[in-house]
């Protein structure tokens, strides 16, 4: 037979091995998500257009909510439309749902076909645009149910009942604290960023509706090739297939000096022992006989010996390259006993990488994951351990918070986290003068962090309130080399400040941590605090008035509306660090650091955020927006408490 040459073994060995790891990745990839109890459809559906009156909204969740749940329908102006909610009857659902339960350390899929509705019902339509519901509710393990799902309405203005007034009230405070008791962890270290492997994490992003194969399906397709291809190479060609299982090849070696000539006695050393005179077709005993052969024969040359290929070698050489004899005598072949395994073992790979691929396949073809949050923008309630110190900032960040979407996890009340600290040069300075504050950012090694990630077009944000929270301001620094922040900084008043770093820095393994760490900062003198003003839904900042609409939740993400307006009207806002505005956030007491952003879009002319207020208190609000190239600040009172 041919031989084949090495480098068609080499290439069929690596794609072998690549198609086997990619099944591997793949199958590694499809971990299914863990969620309970949490929203699988509604009526209308998210992100539908509506153009008929509603006087219901109704949220089908895979198991019955608790009955102090929380709901909340906001209007396009921010204003409350819900009027109450009741349980209604289940159904099934759409589509079924599987959700998965840990059970003695692993995970446990279930999969729901029926739905158990919360009606909510809405006292009126006041306006066109898009209609938010909110819910907050705690699964029957524990776990926290919150979200929200939206739909546009195109349809009639219906009017409010006689007497009618929005709803003003806020989410039970034992609801709230049984979901933040199960929902969130405190404090993370780096280690916890990510889910461990072999947990699924806690929801995954809805799959898409386009009708393209799913992973169960590229597994399939990846293991099939595999297969196929692993069968044409036994039927065309053995030889690969042996080489690679390891089986010792054989092919034809020719003695030099085979050519006849006189008849001479061989020589000793090309003679080994074992052999027949007679010089029919024998074979070796093994590799190490060929081998030694071979050294005798090339140490008789050196010597000058003659050395002649007399019938046994002549036999020999023949002996390798034809099947060996079955004649009375002759010594059965040596069996290379590790092929046998390493056969099984490929075979073996391939077969369970097939069941395991068809079997998810199977799983994924024909259901979908629950919803934890139709939320439009992709705002997702965060996992456990990413509220703490922290927040994501991907590409096209849209509406997020960075801090507080549940649980009373606020940023910026400690001056280290995550093993980062904020190192300030100086602590105080006088009341009135411009001075170069700096400040450090460093690691666990006790050494400059330099690394840092540009966030909306910056790659640090240093947000400094007054005590008794005035005296806001939003600065950008700038870094040199050694680590060293510095950044023009005046204090008209005397008092105690609170600096908040806000950046997200790139770790040594190369993942980006975002963290938002405060420190204290004096300036001596007479100090009088000033009174916190009352809440009033109207602020001006410079020419502009803005009108903050909607209803802040306590432990539950709900719109906010600002909308902008000058004297002859709607002002023009322009894009600034990358948005329409910027919400920070600040709780009196601690001085708890919450800072989100809107949704990347104006929503009917004004800019939307989505604020969660993560525990009862009074707060301050700032709204950053920029018009005609100046940037003005808006300031609000929330009071919660």
């Amino acid at each position: 037979m041919r031989r084949c040459p090495r480098t068609t073994v080499r290439v069929t060995s690596g794609l072998l091995a690549l198609l086997l790891a990619t099944a591997v990745t793949l199958l590694a990839d499809t971990t299914p998500a863990a969620a309970h109890g949490n929203l699988a459809m509604s009526t209308p559906k998210a992100d539908a257009t509506v153009s008929e009156p509603l006087t219901t909204v109704q949220l089908y969740f895979t198991e019955q909510v608790v009955p102090n749940a929380y709901f909340a329908v906001t209007a396009p102006g921010g204003t409350r439309v819900d009027n109450g909610w009741s349980h209604g009857q289940p159904r099934q659902l759409d589509r079924p749902v599987r959700e998965y339960f840990l059970v003695d350390g692993t995970f446990q899929p279930r999969e729901y076909t029926t739905g158990f509705p919360a009606v909510v019902n809405l006292a009126h339509l006041p306006a066109k645009g898009r209609y938010t519901v909110s819910y907050l509710s705690v699964a029957s393990d524990g776990e926290a149910v919150r979200g929200t799902m939206s739909f546009r309405y195109t349809g009639a203005v219906t009017p409010a009942p006689a007497g009618w007034r929005p709803p003003t009230d806020q989410p039970d405070p034992s609801l709230v604290a049984a979901a933040d008791q199960h929902g969130h962890d405190s404090e993370p270290s780096p280690a916890s960023a990510a889910p461990p492997a072999s947990a699924p994490p806690a929801a995954a992003p809805a799959p898409t509706s386009d009708g393209g194969p799913g992973a169960g399906t590229w597994i399939a397709v990846t293991i099939a090739v595999a297969a196929v291809l692993l069968g044409l190479l036994v039927w065309r060609r053995p030889v690969i297939v042996g080489r690679l299982l390891g089986r010792a090849e054989r092919t034809p070696q020719r003695a030099r000096g085979s050519r006849k000539g006189p008849k001479s006695v061989p020589s000793r050393s090309a003679a080994p022992a074992g052999r027949t005179r007679s010089g029919s077709a024998t074979r070796a005993r093994s590799g190490a006989t060929d081998r030694r052969r071979t050294t005798a024969v090339a140490a008789a040359r050196s010597r000058g010996e003659a050395v002649t290929a007399g019938p046994a070698a002549t036999a020999s050489s023949t002996a390798l390259s034809t099947p060996p004899s079955t004649a009375p005598g002759d010594e059965p072949p040596p069996v290379d006993r590790s092929s046998n395994t390493r056969l099984a073992l490929l075979v073996g790979g391939l077969v369970v990488a097939l069941l395991a691929g068809f079997g998810l396949g199977r799983l994924g073809g024909g259901e979908q994951p629950a919803v934890t949050d139709a939320r439009p923008g992709g705002l997702s309630v965060p996992a456990a351990g990413s509220a703490a110190d922290g927040h994501q900032h991907p590409p096209g960040t849209g509406a997020h918070a960075h801090t507080g979407d549940g649980g009373d996890q606020v940023a910026g009340a400690w001056v280290s986290a995550a093993g980062y600290t904020l190192q300030p040069v100086q602590r105080s300075q006088p009341p009135g003068v411009r001075v170069d504050y700096q400040f450090r950012i460093v690691d666990g090694n006790r050494q400059p962090a330099t690394d840092f990630a540009v966030v909306h077009d910056k790659p640090l944000h240093l947000i400094v309130v007054g005590r008794d929270l005035s005296g806001y301001q939003h600065l950008h620094p700038s870094m040199s080399p050694d680590g060293v922040w510095t950044v023009p900084l005046e204090l008209p008043r005397a008092g105690d400040y609170r600096l908040y770093a806000d950046f997200s820095v790139t770790t040594a393994d190369g993942r980006q941590l975002p963290l938002v760490l405060g420190v204290d900062h004096h300036v001596p003198g007479v100090y009088t605090p000033a009174q916190l003003p009352a809440p009033e839904p109207k602020a001006t900042a410079g020419p502009y008035t803005v009108s903050m609409e909607g209803t802040p939740t306590i432990g539950l993400s709900a719109p906010i509306v600002l909308r902008v307006a000058g004297a002859s009207g709607p002002a023009q806002l322009e894009p600034y660090l990358g948005a329409y505005g910027h919400l920070v956030v600040v709780r009196e007491g601690d001085l708890g650091y919450v800072h989100v952003h809107p949704e990347p879009e104006l929503v009917d002319g004004a800019v939307t955020f989505w604020l969660t207020v993560p525990s009862a208190g009074r707060y301050r609000a700032f709204f950053d927006f920029q018009v005609g190239g100046k940037v003005y600040t808006a300031d609000y009172t929330l009071d919660l408490s």
